[in-house]
């Protein structure tokens, strides 16, 4: 929330606009882009004749303006299928090119336009039929467990003329609905559009707060919701519990993959897990690796409790020797101090308290 209106509270509490994600000064939309060029010249931006319209929950479309003045956080009425929607202008100028080059669209398709600007008449209906979404949304999830049809109606959006209201719903399989298209059509009296979303969309529609106890990166500003599987958490040697590592969705956080390639270049200069050091004492096997400190420890085979620590200048010696059809003497010859004698200091440390003090004798 950025806008003045937000930020005056009565009582302590925000006092908000009311206007559920269509906020004019465009600071509380979702996937905001700011326009770097918007200070420039405008006839930088007079020169390109496409702009960005987003709609609601951060739907975004891209139209031709023909003749029309427009600037950031305007409403327009927009060209459709069938009749007209409303909505807000995001972007304009040279850096819709940009996002046309990201989203696939090339300049060339066949887009629709730029209507005009709405009335005071067509915003209030618009309006109208935004604060009617809770209610229908309610009829319809009725509706389909009547049906006895496993789905989830996660959300709904009504076109801005009443000519069309589109449903989003997440299911696990594939959704028989020509009977509830029916019945929908009845209860609401007007075109129906159903629109299948997976739990990561579903999620960055609805919003939330994640366990970090920030809001979702999926709803305010990730757009590249990329697959995530558990070998980010393998490589990031993170304990594999489904409760920590899902997120809202039921799927594994996006996060997972944010330091991944981090780790991965960190990897390289380790050995694999599965490599083992010949030694005159016998087989050496790997406990434990501290990427960021750029240590390993390893164990004889039968000796699991002494555990021996080395840095990778040690770890690549004894490599190289066993690479020439050679044994290591001893990993104590390489080794930077063991965890058995780690722990004799820490039982020392802790029981020097027991002891009896020395009386000093004065001088």
């Amino acid at each position: 929330m950025g806008c003045k209106s937000c930020n005056n509270s009565i009582n302590g509490l925000p006092r908000g606009c009311n206007n559920n994600g269509n906020c004019a000064s465009g600071t509380c939309g979702t996937f905001i882009v700011f326009d770097w060029l918007a200070d420039i010249s405008s006839s930088i931006s007079d020169k390109f004749k496409i702009v960005e319209v987003r709609f609601k929950n951060g739907r975004k479309g891209y139209f031709r303006n023909n003749d029309l003045i427009v600037s950031k956080g305007n409403p327009i009425i927009t060209e459709s299928t069938k009749g007209y929607d409303i909505g807000e202008i995001t972007l304009t100028g040279e850096l819709v090119k940009n996002q046309l080059k990201k989203k696939g669209i090339k300049i060339d398709d066949e887009l629709f336009s730029l209507l005009r600007y709405p009335n005071e008449n067509e915003i209030n209906q618009w309006q109208d039929l935004i604060k009617k979404e809770p209610e229908v949304q309610i009829k319809a999830r009725k509706i389909a467990i009547e049906l006895g049809l496993k789905m989830k109606i996660s959300d709904v959006e009504f076109q801005a003329d009443g000519s069309k209201v589109t449903f989003y719903y997440t299911a696990e399989g594939r959704v028989d609905f020509r009977e509830l298209i029916k019945k929908y059509a009845l209860e609401f009296k007007t075109r129906i559009e159903m629109k299948q979303v997976g739990l990561r969309e579903e999620a960055s529609r609805l919003g939330g707060i994640g366990s970090c106890g920030r809001e979702l990166c999926c709803s305010t500003w990730l757009n590249d919701l990329r697959k995530v599987n558990t070998s980010s958490a393998r490589y990031q040697k993170l304990s594999i519990n489904p409760q920590k590592l899902a997120g809202q969705c039921g799927k594994l956080k996006c996060c997972l993959n944010y330091e991944l390639d981090t780790y991965l270049d960190a990897l390289k200069d380790f050995p694999k897990k599965d490599f083992k050091i010949k030694t005159a004492k016998g087989i050496a096997v790997l406990q434990k690796t501290d990427i960021f400190k750029k240590r390993v420890w390893y164990a004889y085979k039968g000796k699991f409790m002494e555990w021996f620590e080395f840095d990778l200048n040690g770890l690549n010696k004894m490599i190289n020797i066993n690479n020439s059809d050679k044994e290591v003497s001893a990993l104590e010859d390489y080794s930077l101090i063991s965890v058995e004698g780690i722990s004799k200091k820490t039982e020392d440390s802790i029981t020097r308290f027991d002891r009896k003090k020395q009386k000093i004798n004065a001088i």
